[in-house]
């Protein structure tokens, strides 16, 4: 069965589709996949990229927040968004940090800044979302983009895998608790090429052996931000809690 995707060609909607990490990499990619049919609030942390942003979207708002300072998360956004009398629809949570260490090279402080920007922002961005009294009643997708590594492990990936999996566990119980109003799900991707994943990729003739273990090769930014468009338009009406995995079969082959 195809899955319809198509959207209109109709003025966009007052309310908001909300792209943490859009700055670069998936969540770019979701935002030139949405754009101009959704209106957009697009966040990144670096002052240039989101100078970048407003020159690619220039009818998007663009908030900036750090989300690894967790206690000045809810504050930042609801004071944004009242600041400029914006309502969300739509919550696609794409920001995350994935450093390749060790375990014995883990440090509490990076353990809690990947958690804190992976998960915990996850978390505090959708209770925000669905419970601040100016936007309560608008909300109604929210899309997590997760890993294939929140379902088997990788060397080096602790804190990468651990927040992951815990991002898609948040994902069932939103979707438990805040339905019928909002549907809740999360995109699997398995290695795409994006700034993130070049440290990793990048190592010798790593790409090439990692692309031998997904039968149909490594993926793009744009494989991801279909899935995205889908999870939000209308056609996913009867989905919600469902980890849609976008990995290239990479998942039916892990004994590669």
């Amino acid at each position: 069965m195809m899955l319809d995707t198509t959207m209109t060609n109709a003025a966009p909607s007052p309310a908001c589709t909300l792209i943490t990490g859009a700055t670069s990499g998936i969540g770019l990619s979701i935002a030139q996949r949405l754009y101009p049919q959704r209106r957009l609030i697009l966040h990144g942390r670096q002052t240039d990229k989101l100078d970048a942003l407003r020159e690619r979207f220039p009818d998007a708002e663009i908030w900036g927040c750090d989300l690894a300072q967790v206690d000045l998360l809810e504050a930042s956004l609801e004071t944004f968004l009242k600041g400029r009398s914006l309502r969300v629809q739509a919550l696609v949570h794409c920001a995350g940090m994935a450093p390749i260490e060790a375990i014995k090279s883990v440090t509490l402080n990076k353990w809690m800044q990947v958690l804190h920007v992976n998960l915990t922002s996850a978390l505090l961005i959708s209770k925000s979302l669905s419970t601040f009294r100016l936007n309560a009643k608008n909300l109604e997708s929210i899309v997590f983009i997760s890993s294939n590594l929140s379902g088997f492990g990788a060397k080096g990936m602790a804190a990468y895998g651990a927040s992951k999996a815990g991002l898609d566990g948040l994902m069932k119980s939103l979707a438990m608790e805040l339905a019928p109003r909002v549907r809740v799900n999360s995109v699997l991707p398995g290695a795409i090429r994006t700034p993130m994943t070049e440290n990793i990729l990048g190592q010798g003739d790593l790409a090439e052996r990692m692309s031998r273990s997904y039968p149909l090769g490594l993926g793009e930014v744009a494989d991801i931000a279909e899935a995205v468009a889908f999870l939000l338009s209308d056609s996913s009406r009867w989905m919600t809690g469902q980890q849609m995995t976008v990995d290239g079969g990479r998942s039916c082959n892990l004994s590669a």
